[in-house]
């Protein structure tokens, strides 16, 4: 195996500052949560919202997404922490379940939008631009952890993964698929693309940017998901996460067609765009009002009675 074309892990996963240790997991994961805030920001305040709502909305909306999302890790990884439970509370270890903070983070943002007048199909498609940009520099973190690896590749792209992090039945191999990789990528220059192209030229309604982000997301993890070597449960040679890939694959298509059909309008780059316009009623049997006679005067001291319900063609000149 030609080495040299691998990709190298990293010598280590901290920076030293004196007594102060610096996960470089922690600060990825934090740059991913500020761009997340700055980029779904600063589209809600263009879809019309407001961005000091949307600030303390994040607030919260951050804080129970992590508590989600760690809760839905530990209670799915028990082994890891027998022995010393309080490293459940390690975050920085490593071991965030995506779809975990999704669910409690998006329950969260729509209690508080709701509960102070927001607009929730707008801060979801505001979000659905935001997410995906944090999580594809968060997953970097997981390459300084050297976790979420897929199976044994000898790939150009291959990753180097010391003896130490690689699983017992894998041992004796040294390189294997990047899974975080595929991921960061395919949010990056795929996902945000397609929803920012459709965005832009007037293909989804209001609302349908947010399950345009699921259905995407859900398909390139479920992908992963088959050849990543940290699963606990499997099913059918699927993965529990690729269980709920495919149930976020169908919400995201339903959610976009249930949008779709509802059709509101929306601000797109500030202009107003009626994406699903719906053609006039036309009753042709309805008969006109009638209008009043109109008086126009012809000479001076005299006028004409001219009928304003006949067509202009047909009206007759005033006698000379």
């Amino acid at each position: 195996m030609n080495l040299l074309a691998a990709i190298p892990s990293p010598s280590n996963n901290v920076i030293e500052l004196g007594p102060l240790t610096i996960h470089y997991y922690g600060i990825l994961i934090a740059l991913g949560v500020i761009v997340a805030i700055v980029v779904s920001r600063l589209r809600y305040v263009r879809f019309g919202g407001s961005g000091e709502m949307f600030e303390k909305a994040a607030i919260w909306t951050v804080v129970i997404g992590f508590l989600g999302a760690r809760i839905g890790y530990v209670s799915t990884h028990t082994g890891r922490f027998t022995g010393r439970p309080w490293a459940a509370l390690y975050i920085w270890e490593g071991g965030l379940a995506l779809y975990g903070g999704l669910l409690a983070g998006a329950l969260t943002l729509v209690y508080l939008m709701r509960k102070h007048n927001g607009d929730v199909f707008a801060i979801g498609d505001s979000v659905a631009i935001g997410i995906p940009l944090a999580q594809a520099i968060g997953r970097w973190g997981n390459y300084f952890n050297q976790e979420l690896f897929g199976t044994p590749s000898d790939l150009p792209w291959a990753i180097i993964i010391d003896p130490s992090n690689r699983p017992a039945e894998y041992a004796s191999f040294e390189t294997f698929h990047p899974t975080f990789l595929y991921e960061s990528l395919w949010n990056a220059i795929i996902l945000v693309p397609i929803i920012l192209w459709l965005e832009k030229r007037g293909k989804l309604a209001k609302g349908s940017g947010f399950g345009m982000y699921i259905m995407l997301y859900a398909v390139i993890r479920f992908l992963t998901e088959l050849i990543r070597t940290d699963t606990t449960f499997r099913f059918l040679e699927i993965s529990r996460n690729g269980w709920i890939s495919i149930g976020a694959i169908l919400f995201g298509a339903i959610w976009v067609w249930y949008m779709e059909r509802r059709g509101e309008s929306r601000v797109l780059y500030g202009i107003p765009v009626l994406l699903s316009p719906q053609p006039a009623t036309v009753f042709p049997d309805e008969e006109p009002e009638p209008m009043d006679d109109v008086v126009e005067q012809d000479e001076p001291g005299e006028t004409s009675t001219i009928d304003a319900n006949r067509p202009s063609w047909s009206r007759k000149p005033p006698d000379a």
